[in-house]
């Protein structure tokens, strides 16, 4: 049974026990109208961290009863985020989320080797998109941090992905690994990494998914484009994980997607000791709620 709408996310983390969202600079109103809705749907108990004053204004603007929240007081941005890792680290929150701070304050405060919720491998963004043209949702890595990845760290967003997955209650998902061509081109490393990254997966050393690849994008969405080119594999035209071999192609594709394709999206940064719900201003309402939907279902 494959996930066909971002809707099925509330669904599944209705069935879960209700998450703990701390939110790193909290006094902002997109973020507190998705949280807003969030708590209505029973999926989240917030743990407020920024300015109380202007928690407290915007909290009764929504409708929200201030009293109920929990709200750490701590004005300046950069300590929020510090103090909202904190909880986490401490069990008191089981989510992360960015509010009115700048990305790079936050993930140092995540990233920190002491301090933070570092686990090891790579971070990396994980959007999980929902298009009128496709047969399901896909999973799309890397559209907003990891520039130019290694073949390690192209590992380790491979595993992050999958893990999302298995969070949402899939096994084992099809992950296509994408390049300009279907054929592997010494001078393309796209090609040869993605050949690299299918055998790793024959061979058991990428676990609990099927990897397939190199894939031009319309082979690994389309299996009539992929019978044309007699292309046979069970990832062809039925990807659930697209895998991007840079930031630019990531990020073109992801945009592309949203803004010309009708897409909506919900998206997460992995790697880390908890999902982090990162959104930015261009993102739309519904999707700065279903992010947090995909967190809490995770």
């Amino acid at each position: 049974m494959d996930l066909k709408h971002l809707d099925d996310l509330i669904d599944i983390a209705e069935k879960k026990p209700t998450k703990r969202l701390a939110i790193a600079a909290a006094g902002d109103q997109a973020v507190l109208e998705a949280v807003h809705k969030a708590i209505e749907k029973g999926i989240i108990s917030p743990v407020l961290v920024g300015d109380e004053q202007k928690i407290r204004r915007i909290a009764g603007d929504l409708g929200m009863d201030a009293n109920d929240l929990a709200i750490h007081h701590e004005p300046d941005p950069g300590e929020a985020s510090r103090k909202a890792v904190a909880l986490i680290r401490q069990g008191e929150a089981d989510i992360l989320m960015k509010g009115l701070v700048s990305t790079a304050p936050l993930l140092k405060a995540v990233l920190d080797k002491e301090q933070g919720l570092r686990k090891g491998g790579t971070l990396s963004h994980f959007a999980l998109v929902e298009s009128p043209h496709y047969h399901k949702l896909v999973g799309v890595t890397d559209a907003a941090m990891n520039i130019a990845p290694e073949f390690q760290e192209k590992v380790d967003m491979i595993n992050n992905a999958v893990e999302v997955y298995h969070g949402l209650g899939f096994p084992e998902p099809k992950v296509a690994v994408l390049g300009p061509l279907e054929v592997v081109n010494p001078k393309i490393e796209s090609t040869s990494h993605a050949a690299m990254l299918a055998k790793m997966n024959d061979r058991g050393q990428l676990k609990d998914c099927i990897v397939d690849g190199p894939f031009a994008i319309d082979n690994a969405v389309s299996r009539e484009a992929a019978e044309h080119k007699k292309i046979y594999s069970p990832v062809a035209g039925d990807a659930d994980i697209l895998m991007t071999p840079e930031l630019n192609s990531g990020n073109v594709l992801y945009k592309t997607l949203m803004f010309m394709g009708g897409a909506t999206s919900a998206a997460v940064i992995m790697g880390a000791k908890v999902p982090i719900v990162l959104t930015s201003r261009a993102d739309t309402e519904k999707s700065k709620m279903m992010s947090i939907a995909l967190a809490a279902a995770m």
